[in-house]
């Protein structure tokens, strides 16, 4: 199973569904370059990966979190949101659910039995989720996609909504193909009230040695009649924030990459005074950071993306949420939530999360 995953068919791209000025010679492009990652330059950086890394990379005890039921999510008030790990991000809105990024998997790998480790297994157990109008998917990474995951909820899945390429990898693993729909950047698919439309990142895609970059990754816009979501997938910082935010903003919540970054790798991932800028350029109201607290993906503490983010959203006045795994977040209504990444035993942060008058409690200037 692991070496399938690894040895994944490259998909095939029908040349005339993507636009040329960021599809050609088979490959998709940024609209602003980046830096390349090759085989080598990737060597080359794995004796720092191993060997340069914080002493807090990792969590020294799994990380509190709320367990969840389908019972809960079945009677949680529409216009309601939680973080499940990462960037899986459940939705419940306009009566159904939309589900971000599903990776349920132990490890952010290829293979079961190594490569970055869940610091907490996942909130709900896969047949405890409910029946899911719309996956989201924002790339093909392994800490975005994951194949098990997708496979154990196809058949309560309504809708696949990708960017272009990785449809045809959900297709291949075996998803009925009138379940998946592939759009390009800034093109639209409506369910119901609901649009979802593809907008640019700064990224790039792929799953083994040869086909980086022969599908897209996308961040995504959910305009419902009532509110406005902003989900990110990963991107380093650039004016493609700006365009979304002028066009479809302003925001109700942001859920923007805050974690797993490093000077290094700039121009993919980005630094959290860039998440900031990120969620100002696109007009949010509310920031929710995530790509963090799940697994060991950088150098950093695993603590450092939302302290410093925490104090940088304060000093900029920005309206920052921060749900702890499993916590319910009401976008009508957002929380501002604890500092769930301090290193408390489970029952006092249980404790803390519902006292809103705790020191700890994120303060907004």
């Amino acid at each position: 199973m692991a070496i399938s995953l690894l040895f994944d068919k490259t998909p095939q791209i029908d040349p005339t569904l993507a636009v040329a000025s960021h599809f050609h010679d088979g490959k998709f492009h940024n609209t602003t370059p980046v830096r390349g990652m090759g085989l080598w330059e990737g060597l080359a950086s794995m004796p720092k990966f191993f060997f340069g890394k914080s002493p807090q990379a990792e969590p020294d005890h799994p990380v509190d979190v709320l367990p969840l039921t389908e019972g809960e999510l079945a009677n949680a008030p529409d216009a309601s949101l939680w973080r499940l790990g990462h960037s899986t991000v459940l939705i419940k809105l306009e009566g159904k659910f939309w589900l971000t990024d599903p990776v349920f998997a132990e490890r952010a790998s290829p293979f079961s039995f190594i490569g970055p480790k869940r610091f907490s297994a996942p909130v709900i157990a896969l047949d405890q989720l409910p029946a899911i109008e719309a996956v989201i998917l924002s790339h093909d990474h392994y800490d975005h996609l994951d194949k098990n995951t997708v496979m154990a909820i196809a058949h309560k899945v309504n809708h696949f909504v990708t960017p272009l390429g990785v449809g045809e990898r959900l297709i291949g693993w075996g998803i009925d193909r009138h379940k998946v729909q592939q759009l390009d950047w800034w093109q639209a698919f409506e369910i119901g009230d609901v649009r979802l439309i593809a907008t640019p990142s700064r990224h790039f895609s792929g799953r083994s040695l040869s086909d980086r970059d022969r599908t897209l990754w996308s961040s995504w816009v959910m305009v419902a009649p009532t509110y406005r979501i902003f989900f990110g997938g990963d991107s380093g910082y650039f004016d493609g924030f700006k365009q979304i935010g002028d066009r479809f903003g302003p925001f109700d919540v942001t859920l923007i990459e805050n974690g797993a970054y490093d000077p290094a790798w700039a121009d993919i991932h980005m630094q959290p005074e860039e998440t900031v800028q990120a969620h100002l350029d696109l007009r949010g109201k509310w920031l929710v950071p995530i790509h963090n607290g799940t697994f060991d993906l950088a150098m950093h503490a695993w603590t450092e993306p939302m302290e410093r983010i925490a104090t940088l959203a304060k000093q900029r006045h920005v309206e920052i949420s921060t749900p702890r795994f499993g916590e319910r977040l009401s976008i009508s209504e957002p929380m501002q939530g604890i500092a769930w990444w301090h290193d408390l035993p489970a029952s006092e942060t249980s404790q803390l999360s519902h006292n809103v008058t705790s020191k700890i409690v994120l303060k907004q200037g």
